[in-house]
């Protein structure tokens, strides 16, 4: 039998640690664009419409990862 070739999947690069606030700014913007994309949308001038689902996604995980440092911040104060 042929040898099989092991491949390692390359490790996903560590993504910046990013404070509370600084995640509330991102936050804010991304809230703003969707804003303006759902104007554009109704206005007929986003040319693609699946921006505005990831848009959306991108809100959820910014909340998620906010919430996430909340609790951690809470548990290192106990």
């Amino acid at each position: 039998m042929a040898d099989k070739k092991t491949t390692t999947k390359a490790a996903k690069q560590a993504e910046e640690v990013k404070t509370i606030e600084q995640l509330r700014t991102d936050l804010a913007a991304k809230q703003a664009d969707h804003i303006a994309l759902k104007r554009g949308h109704a206005a007929g001038e986003v040319a693609n419409p699946r921006v505005l689902t990831s848009t959306r996604k991108d809100i959820a995980r910014l909340h998620g990862a906010i919430r996430a440092l909340e609790i951690e911040a809470q548990k290192e104060s106990k």
